[in-house]
Formats: structure tokens, C-alpha cells, sequence
């Protein structure tokens, strides 16, 4: 399995986490499952080779899409394959959603729209060009080129919530609510109504989603117990730290730092 990022250029650096590519080879009769988590950024998806069918029920899938956009998330989702597969992504900042595509971020919460779906005629001939680039560094220059024309386009002034959602991204999510609004020179409901435009979740929300991506990136340290997790991610007990996890994940953490669960193997490269 190989998986690796790759930083996007100073004028996208506001509005893109990271590009980032992962690719497998699947074993003849030995399916690759890959579960995603809840998550409180959106990212474009282009599976330039294979497709996966996404979990409906324990035992019924149906095919996922080629390419679209993976909204942000409170919950997790499970797909499947049976072939070697290659899949290019594109991690944007919530915010990035209504100043490059024109829509609040909370019409994209729980939502998976393909990209024609999503991008109607924009979405004309992106998707080939994606799919047939060469390399990878041509994807990230199809795409670049792409997000930055949507850039040049719009003349939103950045709100203030918008270095409050990259506080709270860059902190993992050790912040409080009232501090936050505080910050922005906003009342607490004002702020709590522009934080949800801008991001798709409410500010305790985020938090919270936040606070279990940092649980996530403890994976592999085998020094600290899951208590030391809990706490170090700003949980007061570890039944709190359990049962967001599990809700955020749908299992247990004690299973998932274990290496056993799936769809997380690129984490071990």
C-alpha cells in the first residue's frame, strides 16, 4: 500500500489542507475494505483507478461514485473493493466550500454528491483529465489550475470565523466556545450561526470532531495508554473519550489503536 501528501501552492495554501494519493494492490479473493470517519473538512475524491461500492446495510452495497466530493462528516461510512485501486484526493478547509463553490458548507454535511452532481457543467471534462493525467503532479496541476480560476472569481472578504475553524483545526480542538466568539467580536449566538455557515457543524460540534482527529493521530504510538490519549485530547474521562470514538468511528479505540481495523493500513506506511 503507498499513501502520501502533497502541499498545495501559496495560493491555495488557505483553502487546501493537502492533496494526497493512495494506492494498493488487492490480493486475488482478498477484498480491500476502507472505512472513513467522521471528519470536519470535505475533500474532492477521484478514483483514477478501480471503484469502490459503498456498505448500505451490514450485508448490501451499492457502487460508489468515480469521482464527487466527500462532505464533512459527524459519522463514519464503509466501501469495499475487489481490485487494485488508485484514488487522488483534494483535503480542503470547510470554509473553502462557500468561497470556492458558492454554497453554505452545511448543504454538504452527510452528503457524497458525484462531481457532476456537484459541479454541474463545471464539472465538464475535469473529471477525464483527471482520470487520463500521467502522473500525479499533473492531477495536482489539473486541479490547482481548476480551484484557482473558482478563486479568481469570488471577492469574499474572510470573516473572522474562518481563522477561528484553522484555530480550532491546528489546536485539535482544545478551546472553548465562548473564547472562540470572544475572539471573532461576535455574541455567542451570532458567532455559534456564522461558525455553522462556514464549517457545516456547530462550534461544540467541530470540537469535538476535532478533539477525536487527534485521537486518530496517536495511531502507532504504543508508549501511551488509552487513558493518556483520552486526556492529552482534552477528554475529562475515558468513558467520554469511548463513546465519541465509537460514535465518530463506529468501534471501539481500544480495537482501532490495536492495527487490527480496517481501512486503516496506510496509516502503517
Amino acid at each position: 500500500m503507498k499513501y502520501f501528501t502533497i502541499p498545495p501552492s501559496t495560493a491555495l495554501a488557505k483553502y487546501v489542507r493537502f492533496f494526497w494519493v493512495l494506492e494498493h494492490e488487492v490480493g486475488s479473493g482478498q477484498p480491500y475494505i476502507h472505512r472513513t470517519m467522521a471528519d470536519g473538512c470535505a475533500e474532492l475524491i477521484f478514483h483514477y483507478k478501480g471503484r469502490f461500492d459503498e456498505f448500505v446495510t451490514a450485508d448490501k452495497t451499492e457502487p460508489s461514485f468515480h469521482s464527487g466530493i466527500h462532505g464533512q462528516s459527524q459519522t463514519f461510512r464503509r466501501f469495499i473493493i475487489h481490485e487494485d485501486f488508485g484514488i487522488f484526493g483534494v483535503y480542503l478547509y470547510p470554509f473553502a466550500i462557500p468561497v470556492l463553490f458558492g454554497m453554505p458548507s452545511t448543504e454538504l454535511t452527510g452528503q457524497m454528491p458525484d462531481l457532476h452532481t456537484f459541479l454541474g457543467n463545471q464539472a465538464v471534462g475535469l473529471e477525464e483529465r483527471m482520470m487520463l493525467a500521467a502522473d500525479h503532479m499533473e492531477r495536482v496541476a489539473i486541479i490547482s489550475s481548476f480551484l484557482e480560476s473558482l478563486l479568481a472569481k469570488t471577492r469574499t472578504i474572510e470573516p473572522a470565523v474562518f481563522s477561528v475553524i484553522n484555530q480550532i483545526i491546528q489546536n485539535k480542538g482544545l478551546t472553548n466556545v465562548q473564547e472562540l466568539a470572544a475572539q471573532s467580536f461576535l455574541s455567542t449566538r451570532q458567532f455559534e450561526r456564522k461558525f455553522k455557515e462556514f464549517s457545516g457543524f456547530s462550534p461544540k460540534l467541530y470540537l469535538r470532531i476535532a478533539r477525536f482527529h487527534a485521537a486518530l493521530d496517536a495511531y502507532g504510538d504504543k508508549e501511551k495508554s488509552l487513558t493518556e490519549i483520552a486526556y492529552e485530547c482534552g477528554y475529562y474521562d475515558q468513558s467520554h473519550f469511548i463513546h465519541d470514538f465509537k460514535s465518530f468511528s463506529g468501534q471501539h479505540p481500544r480495537f482501532y489503536f490495536s492495527g487490527r481495523s480496517e481501512g486503516q493500513a496506510y496509516r502503517d506506511e
